[in-house]
């Protein structure tokens, strides 16, 4: 079976060339996806300034919720200070320090600031240069309040050498004036304090009853070489019997998630990014290359039923279909495999210019997702093949070589219905951006294009022979032969036509769907932040890692300033119950004070913001209805440092979109962020020039202060989007080249199977003038199909999404899109049919007869 399978291959070498173009497509896109999804799981940050230290000790930056992924914890959690001596006793620790981070920047003679690594936490007091491997220290390390050391990179970024002096902004003080006594070469590790002075810089000192006085972010512990497994044992039975609890103790890579709170959000964004692009991977990969194995097997029928004469059974012809779409499917298999690396590494590269994870995060390259996309794919091929080749491997030897030249007179009655049931199935789920007006609501839109498209295929053999019987009924008399015959193509082969007709529309479907929902979105949340934002600027230091003390005070003195407030952003986990199981959910939330109501309108629907303080939250009006959490009602959350907290509800808003889910109050989230800084003040004047100039003479004033328009001039609306939108856009071109690639040689397939047709109309006097005229008629009815159908299956679920996020019966997005689209669908069809009917006009009629 398999050297037939083998013979076989040969001889179909142009439509085997379609399913080995989508059987590469397919593979490099899983695998990509697979790598992105490792990446997540399994990748770590370099150790960085922790290198020295074999163990280290830190608390758990993830939350566990049954049954599910953990779900990881930005804000830093603390350590008690006191477990530094404890650690230090056990055998083998050679050093123990008590590591501490804060916001520190240096700002150099030009007042610009420079920042040292990471904004929120580059400044350390100096025992923790202990935690560095090997690091060389030029001069000695700070003895007083008034003397710091910076690691080489930040002091050549600064213009400064041992010796010199420089302006730093820790923690929440103002600049002041220090005294270079080191540089450390150690490129990263940060701003260095005395410890003393470390410790009061941020915050830990116990004067001010700051919640994390007594307390250090990590522990470091050097040890004696070879045994860092060994003790870290010993510190996990330590904590074990001391009661404390939420404590890790971890070794090798893993100790570089521990130098940055925010690396386990960003290995947690990887997993949900590849989550989320698997399902629309899958589907279209699925179909692109179900519709090529068709045209492949569609085009061997009459071997097939000539084998079925002879003896073959049933089931040795879906055997023989399979071996040898595996055959080729093999072939492609192992380029597909790697290209997806290099899809993955290019993705990771997007991610990353753009914010979304570090620079540092490495890929996990490993053979898991090559093994698993080898059985995917391995899988779909079986399936699709046996699954084209099951009706002419169940008809009757004669029935079977009666029909291999032609196809069944009526569509499949099942078939259609099936696919009528999907594309009602897809326009029903396309209503719920009506009911959710959220992100998976608007996710909804997309994947009901999709299935659309899917119901089209099943559906699309009796559609189309619809429209051929309709066309020949009003092309009966008084038209060219060409247009006759293309008429009588269209009705005859009608599901070879639908699988052209479907496959193209898929692609307008993904396309239309696919970029206005995320158009859309991105309008609707532009419009709800311009309309709920009172404020003309917002005040914000993004090289300090949060505001100075005295910032606000020193707003809301400056002359034209009406209201000023502060706002921050966190991260909440909110396990609710659902249908008496319980759910958990993760996302942003703002953090605003009482007087937030001056500078922002949420649309508040009950309550008030006013009432903001202590334990409190604001929610969403969805969130409320879907939670039962209306205003008085009490919720457990959990906060972005792992702390559970109970809150009442004070207030529900409209205007979820633009600002988030959840609104805690200021109180409550004090002590449970990284910082304890507000990142950001959102200032309303009186409008005039004179409160413009005072804002900016503050802030040129004030080292690292950055004055911005809330609602700057609209310009492209590309280039402030967020890193989401370029992630999706991305997606949106490599699955379009693709699904074209992919049409492309399935039409090039489909009309070079045509040469025994065309050699036969030949042979009975049609001209290769009439046979183009007519195969770029057959082109023109394919591809206004395509669109009118897409169209069609577009159109109610962007006009629900338009109606749900919008208020009107269309979206948002460029107004190029569709003609690009038609235009690119049109050509396709016109120079995939009509290359490969030139190249079949080439060969003499009689051969091309002969040949079959």
């Amino acid at each position: 079976m398999f050297r037939l399978a083998l013979r076989m291959v040969g001889h179909r070498i142009t439509a085997l060339i379609a399913v080995a173009c989508a059987v590469l497509g397919g593979a490099a896109l899983i695998t990509g996806t697979g790598v992105l999804a490792e990446s997540g799981l399994r990748s770590h940050l370099p150790v960085g300034r922790l290198g020295g230290a074999g163990v280290v000790v830190a608390a758990d930056q993830e939350f566990h919720p049954s049954g599910d992924l953990p779900i990881a914890l930005p804000e830093r959690r603390t350590v008690p200070a006191e477990l530094v001596r404890k650690l230090a006793e056990l055998p083998g620790v050679t050093d123990a320090v008590g590591d501490i981070g804060f916001p520190a920047a240096l700002v150099d003679a030009h007042g610009r600031v420079v920042p040292a690594g990471d904004p929120r936490a580059s400044g350390h007091g100096w025992s923790s240069v202990r935690l560095l491997d090997g690091a060389q220290v030029h001069g000695s390390g700070p003895s007083g309040s008034g003397e710091i050391a910076v690691d080489s990179a930040t002091a050549a970024a600064a213009g400064v050498k041992v010796g010199d002096s420089i302006e730093a902004v820790a923690g929440a003080r103002p600049a002041a004036r220090y005294s270079v006594s080191a540089v450390v070469d150690a490129p990263g590790a940060g701003v260095f304090f005395a410890d003393r002075t470390a410790v009061r810089l941020s915050g830990r000192d116990g004067r001010n009853g700051d919640s994390r006085a007594g307390t250090v972010d990590l522990i470091g512990l050097r040890t004696a070489p070879g045994s860092e497994e060994r003790v870290a044992d010993e510190v996990r039975t330590k904590l074990k019997g001391t009661g404390f609890t939420g404590l890790e103790a971890v070794t090798g890579a893993s100790r570089g998630d521990l130098v940055s709170p925010g690396a386990g959000a960003s290995r947690s964004l990887l997993v949900l990014l590849a989550g989320s692009l698997a399902g629309i991977i899958l589907l279209i990969t699925g179909f692109v290359m179900a519709s090529a194995l068709a045209v492949s097997i569609a085009g061997q029928r009459r071997d097939l039923a000539l084998m079925r004469a002879v003896g073959a059974t049933p089931k040795q012809i879906r055997r023989l279909a399979a071996a040898q779409s595996t055959v080729v499917a093999a072939m492609a298999l192992v380029p597909g495999v790697a290209l997806g690396y290099l899809l993955a590494g290019q993705f990771r590269g997007l991610l990353a210019d753009r914010g979304v994870v570090p620079s540092e995060l490495p890929l996990t390259l490993s053979p898991l997702p090559a093994l698993a996309t080898i059985v995917l794919m391995a899988l779909v091929v079986q399936v699709s093949a046996r699954g084209s080749a099951w009706r002419t491997s169940r008809m009757p030897a004669t029935e079977a070589v009666a029909e291999s030249r032609s196809e069944p007179r009526d569509p499949s009655r099942t078939r259609t219905r099936i696919g009528l049931l999907v594309i009602v199935a897809a326009t029903t789920m396309s209503a719920t951006p009506l009911f959710s007006r959220t992100a998976i609501g608007a996710t909804a839109t997309s994947i009901a294009g999709i299935l659309g498209a899917i119901g089209l295929a099943l559906a699309g053999p009796a559609l189309v022979r619809g429209i051929g019987n309709a066309a020949a009924r009003r092309t009966r008399s008084g038209v060219s032969a060409p247009t006759w015959l293309a008429m009588a193509n269209v009705r005859a082969y009608a599901l070879r036509n639908a699988g052209i007709v479907s496959s193209l529309a898929m692609a307008v479907v993904f396309v239309l769907t696919y970029t206005l929902t995320q158009t859309t979105v991105l309008a609707a949340t532009a419009d709800e932040t311009r309309v709920g934002t009172l404020a003309q600027q917002r005040l914000g230091a993004p090289g300090l890692g949060g505001l100075p003390d005295g910032t606000l005070s020193a707003v809301r003195d400056t002359t034209g300033v009406r209201a000023a407030a502060p706002v921050s952003t966190t991260t909440v986990v909110w396990p609710y119950k659902m249908f008496g199981d319980t759910e958990t959910d993760s996302g942003s939330a703002t953090i605003l004070t009482p007087d937030a109501s001056d500078v922002l309108d949420l649309d508040v629907r009950a309550g008030s913001l006013d009432r903001l303080t202590g334990a409190t939250i604001a929610v969403s009006s969805d969130v409320a209805r879907s939670r039962a959490a209306e205003v008085g009602h009490r919720v457990s959350l959990v906060l972005g440092d792992g702390a559970r907290v109970d809150a009442e509800v004070v207030a529900v808003y409209g205007r979820a979109l633009g600002f988030g889910t959840v609104v805690l109050s200021h109180d409550l989230a004090a002590g449970h962020t990284t910082t304890g800084l507000d990142q950001s003040i959102l200032v309303r004047t009186d409008g005039t020039a004179t409160a413009r100039q005072a804002l900016t003479a503050l802030a040129a004033s004030h080292p690292g202060l950055a004055l911005e328009d809330t609602n700057p001039p609209s310009g492209d609306g590309l280039r402030d989007a967020p890193p989401e939108v370029w992630i999706n856009l991305a997606v949106i071109v490599v699955l379009l080249v693709y699904l074209l690639l992919s049409i492309a040689n399935k039409l090039v397939a489909a009309t070079a199977q045509r040469r025994v047709e065309l050699g036969a109309l030949r042979l009975i006097g049609t001209t290769p003038r009439q046979i183009r005229a007519m195969m770029r008629r057959e082109a023109a009815v394919t591809a206004a199909t395509a669109l009118t159908t897409a169209l069609l299956l577009s159109a109610v679920p962007l006009a629900l999404l338009g109606q749900g996020f919008l208020g009107r019966p269309w979206p948002a997005g460029p107004a190029w899109l569709l003609p690009a689209l038609a235009l690119t669908v049109t050509v396709t069809a016109f120079l995939t049919i009509e290359l490969p009917t030139r190249q079949a006009l080439r060969t003499p009629p009689a051969d091309a007869v002969r040949a079959q």
